[in-house]
C-alpha cells in the first residue's frame, strides 16, 4: 500500500507504520472489497453511482469511510462518495467535530440537523428502549437526503458482530432466522442499502479507529439505556468467544452456508413434494 503523504488520501495521513497496523489495514481493505464484490454493491453503467456514506462519529463509521476511500483511491471502487452526518439534536452532541474533520480530510459531505431526539423522548414511554423509533426516524431522513443528493445507495457501518447480534436477537426474541442483509432495497424500491463492513470484525474497527486517532463521538442516547437486548446478546457472544476463540467467525460463516432442506420452513423447501426413489 502507498504510504507517501502525497500519494494517499488524507484520511490515512499519520497512519502508524508498524507491521501490525499494515496487516490490519490490508485485512480491512480485503474484507470490504470482498463484501462489495460478493454482494454486487457497485451498479453497472457508464456513470459511477453515488453513495451516501453515513457517518455517526463512531469507530465503525470512521472505519467505513476510510476504507471506502482507500478502495476508491486505488481504483477499486468506481463510485462517488458523499459523507453524511445526521445531527439528531442530542444534548451535548459536539456539532463541530465532524464538519471540521471532514473539511480537514477533504471529504465531500453534508451535515443535516433534524431534532429527532425530542420526538423520541416525547413518544417513547418511560422504561421502553429508544432504538426502534430512533432508527426509523433516522432512516427516513437518510433516505430523503439520499434522494435530494441524487444518490443510489445509503451506505451503513454495520459490521460482522452487528449482523451476528441481530441474528441471535431475532432467534431469541423474534422466533425467526433473520439478520441485517449486506444489501437490500428500501420499501419504496428506489434506493439500495449497503453494509460493506459485513465481513469486518468489530475488534478490527476498534483497533483501526484508535490507531488513526479519529475523533470518536459516543452515542449517549442508546448507550445510556440499561438492559438492551443487544447488550445482553453481545455479552453472551463475548462469553462464547472467550471460551472458544474464533467462535464468532464460525457462526458468521454459518450465515453464508444455509441448507433449506435441513431446516424446517416449508416455504423454503418443498418437503411435501419430496419423493423417494421407488425404483
Amino acid at each position: 500500500m502507498l504510504d507517501d503523504a502525497d500519494e494517499i488520501h488524507p484520511l490515512f495521513h499519520g497512519a502508524p507504520k508498524t507491521t501490525e497496523f499494515k496487516k490490519l489495514r490490508k485485512r480491512l481493505v480485503q474484507n470490504v472489497r470482498e463484501a462489495v464484490d460478493q454482494y454486487g454493491m457497485v451498479e453497472p453503467g457508464d456513470t459511477p453511482p453515488k453513495w451516501l456514506v453515513c457517518l455517526s462519529g463512531g469507530k465503525d463509521s470512521y472505519t467505513l469511510l476510510a476504507i471506502l476511500h482507500e478502495l476508491q483511491w486505488r481504483g477499486l471502487l468506481p463510485v462517488e462518495i458523499l459523507a453524511c452526518n445526521l445531527d439528531q439534536g442530542q444534548p451535548g452532541f459536539p456539532a463541530t467535530v465532524l464538519p471540521e474533520f471532514l473539511e480537514r480530510m477533504k471529504v465531500p459531505h453534508r451535515i443535516e440537523y433534524q431534532d429527532t431526539y425530542s420526538i423520541v423522548m416525547d413518544k417513547v414511554p418511560q422504561g421502553r428502549t429508544f432504538c426502534a423509533l430512533c432508527s426509523r426516524l433516522r432512516r427516513g431522513n437518510l433516505y430523503r437526503i439520499a434522494r435530494e443528493e441524487g444518490c443510489s445507495a445509503v451506505v451503513l457501518g454495520h459490521h460482522r458482530d452487528d449482523i451476528l447480534e441481530t441474528f441471535f436477537m431475532n432467534l431469541f426474541h423474534g422466533g425467526r432466522l433473520a439478520t441485517m442483509p449486506p444489501k437490500l432495497v428500501n420499501e419504496e424500491g428506489d434506493l439500495f442499502v449497503y453494509r460493506p463492513l459485513a465481513h469486518v470484525a468489530e475488534a478490527d474497527c476498534e483497533k483501526f479507529a484508535t490507531a488513526m486517532n479519529y475523533p470518536i463521538i459516543p452515542c449517549d442516547l442508546c448507550g445510556s439505556q440499561d438492559g438492551l437486548q443487544r447488550q445482553q446478546v453481545k455479552q453472551i457472544l463475548d462469553g462464547w468467544e472467550k471460551n472458544s476463540p474464533g467462535r464468532r467467525q464460525v457462526m458468521f460463516k454459518a450465515l453464508m452456508n444455509i441448507r433449506p432442506s435441513h431446516m424446517l420452513d416449508p416455504k423454503l423447501f418443498d418437503f411435501v413434494g419430496l419423493m423417494r426413489d421407488s425404483g
